[in-house]
């Protein structure tokens, strides 16, 4: 479906990780090994929040329609740029068209937004979805896409507030819409959120079975375990990132975010919380299983 990458800490480019990892976004752009496709061409972008700005700046984007693998700009951009905070997404289109509109993250105000995964049978359930979005959100819309009417039920349901608490309800709404429509198994998928200080990084499907998302150790932790590797120093100790699949083969580098949990990114480290791991329950009253 996509591959993502999302980092904060100390200043980088995001070329570091974008492109010159072992197992960069753009080599997974070609040839993911952990994805549901193993070439995610239908487009990428970047989204990054400024270097020296404050905490609700709004961050800038670099879409492209191109495969990553294939566009010189990124290259320029990701190289020149510096950012304590970035997104990156290589997209399989879960549905068309591939326009730039529909590439990932997306924005509002200074938050940023992607996902990997779908909507199960989006098309069927996208109005009732679409028209659940608050009236004065909706001319904010510009793209096709699931995610992007996630994101906006997120905001809908109060993601300002309390990101949490918002991507859970919109969930809740999306596995309601779907449930009622005879979609079994309504939402799949990764998703980040960030506002320029915080990360949060949600792995969750109705079916409990989704797609794989990783976090790094933290850099005291890692240069421990690797105390010869000069390229790791180049991270200070505040440096997070959060992956769809690791970035490079190293045993122990990267953990695996359990099911149904959210992981928290912030200037103290990691931190994980339950999310959304009790069974979803209907109007009816009667729960849905797991499995």
């Amino acid at each position: 479906m996509c591959r993502w990458l999302a980092y904060s800490g100390a200043p980088i480019n995001p070329s570091t990780l974008v492109l010159d990892a072992q197992n960069s976004i753009v080599a997974q752009s070609l040839n993911s090994s952990l994805g549901a496709e193993p070439v995610n061409g239908d487009g990428f972008g970047l989204g990054w929040y400024p270097s020296g700005g404050t905490r609700e700046q709004t961050p800038a984007l670099f879409h492209s329609t191109e495969p990553a693998w294939n566009d010189a700009n990124l290259r320029e951009l990701s190289t020149a740029i510096e950012s304590p905070m970035f997104f990156a997404h290589v997209r399989a289109a879960t549905h068309p068209p591939i326009q730039q509109t529909n590439c990932h993250p997306f924005r509002f105000e200074h938050w940023m937004f992607m996902h990997n995964g779908a909507i199960i049978d989006f098309p069927k359930i996208k109005r009732e979805l679409t028209f659940a979005v608050d009236p004065e959100l909706y001319p904010h819309i510009e793209g096709t896409t699931d995610t992007e009417v996630l994101f906006y039920l997120a905001l809908t349901y109060g993601l300002r507030d309390d990101p949490i608490a918002a991507v859970g309800a919109a969930i809740r709404k999306i596995e309601e819409v779907g449930h009622a429509a005879g979609i079994r198994f309504p939402m799949q998928g990764t998703i980040a959120v960030a506002d320029g200080s915080t990360i949060w990084a949600f792995r969750y499907s109705t079916q409990h079975q989704t797609r794989s998302l990783f976090h790094a150790v933290d850099i005291p932790t890692l240069l421990q375990m690797y105390p010869d590797i000069e390229r790791f120093r180049i991270f200070d100790r505040s440096a997070h990132l959060v992956v769809s699949e690791p970035l490079n083969d190293l045993p122990g580098v990267f953990l695996e975010v359990p099911e149904s949990t959210v992981v928290v990114l912030d200037g103290t480290g990691y931190h994980h919380e339950a999310f959304l791991d009790d069974a979803w329950v209907p109007a009816s009253g009667v729960p849905t299983s797991h499995g």
